[in-house]
């Protein structure tokens, strides 16, 4: 054999053995890479169940004759029409355990027509304390008996099914509009509120402190705490429409990783998993919803009397939504 064709030879396997060690280290990266990226979502998922269950709180206080008598809501399948009441709580420091819910909304999400409905209760509506046998300021209940008692009061007056409550304190809205990059909204109104201004009509991109001031204003609002209320909605609004639109799970850590002290819920993180899921969809449709009465003075204490026409009212809006 000539030196020649040896030499080829030996150029051929040396190319082989290069090529496969080349081949080798890609794949060795590639497990890498795989194993790290596996870790990562690990530990994303790790986190995010850290977090949901701190947020956790049962309910299972709850008056159990308030109850409608309807089929227990079912979020696995994407199927069932829910509602939850979100309370805005008014308490000193960052916790929600105790205070009054001077924000309260009822929100019910249909998967099936794809649209999710906000109802404003006012703060000040006079009606039963479903717990201690009075009537009062519907925004005392979380004061007299947390969320078990706002929920079985809400239930109580609509006459629909309360599936869910997220308790927030106000503060920490601020720290949630931030985490999900900022919303936009358009003011009804223009006015000033601390360091902002805002113009009616005008679309403005804002942070989680312009948000904050945006809902506290109401004096200057000619429709008074029904106005703060609509605004208090568009943020709602909007912080719904910029979760419904993140993708990754890497964005819900971010949005949950605010939440911890400040929010409580009686919601899985099974549940939650379902929501994301599976009716992220009805979220891109959302419709307003006011729940109004006449202000009137008793025993020289400012109460809303809500008129039976309008109670009426929403609870068929409610009924339909709700698919009862």
């Amino acid at each position: 054999m000539s030196k020649q064709t040896r030499s080829n030879r030996n150029k051929t396997k040396n190319k082989k053995s290069t090529g496969k060690r080349v081949l080798s280290i890609l794949l060795l990266l590639v497990l890498l890479l795989t194993a790290a990226g596996g870790y990562t979502v690990w530990k994303v998922w790790s986190d995010l169940q850290s977090t949901t269950d701190e947020m956790y709180e049962d309910v299972s206080d709850r008056d159990e004759h308030t109850a409608r008598q309807t089929k227990p809501v079912d979020v696995n399948k994407g199927e069932d029409p829910f509602s939850v009441l979100l309370l805005g709580i008014d308490s000193d420091g960052e916790t929600v355990e105790h205070g009054r819910s001077d924000t309260m909304m009822l929100v019910t999400v249909n998967p099936n027509s794809n649209k999710t409905s906000i109802l404003s209760i006012p703060r000040d509506t006079y009606t039963e304390i479903i717990g201690r046998g009075t009537k009062d300021k519907i925004n005392h209940a979380h004061a007299f008996g947390k969320a078990s008692m706002a929920m079985d009061s809400v239930q109580n007056l609509l006459d629909v099914p309360v599936d869910y409550y997220l308790s927030v304190n106000m503060e920490s809205m601020q720290q949630f509009v931030d985490a999900v990059g900022g919303i936009t909204v358009v003011p009804p109104l223009s006015f000033s509120q601390e360091q902002y201004q805002f113009v009616e009509g005008e679309p403005t991109h804002m942070d989680g402190s312009k948000a904050l001031a945006y809902t506290r204003m109401r004096k200057k609002d000619p429709n008074g705490d029904y106005g703060r209320q609509f605004r208090q909605r568009q943020i709602i609004e909007g912080a719904m429409k910029s979760v419904a639109s993140l993708d990754s799970i890497m964005n819900y850590q971010s949005i949950l990783s605010t939440m911890g002290n400040t929010m409580k819920t009686n919601m899985s993180f099974e549940e939650m998993q379902d929501l994301f899921s599976n009716y992220r969809g009805a979220a891109k449709t959302i419709e307003q919803n006011q729940l109004s009465g006449n202000g009137t003075m008793l025993n020289g204490v400012y109460y809303e009397i809500i008129p039976d026409q309008e109670l009426a009212r929403v609870r068929n809006d409610l009924n339909n939504e709700l698919e009862l």
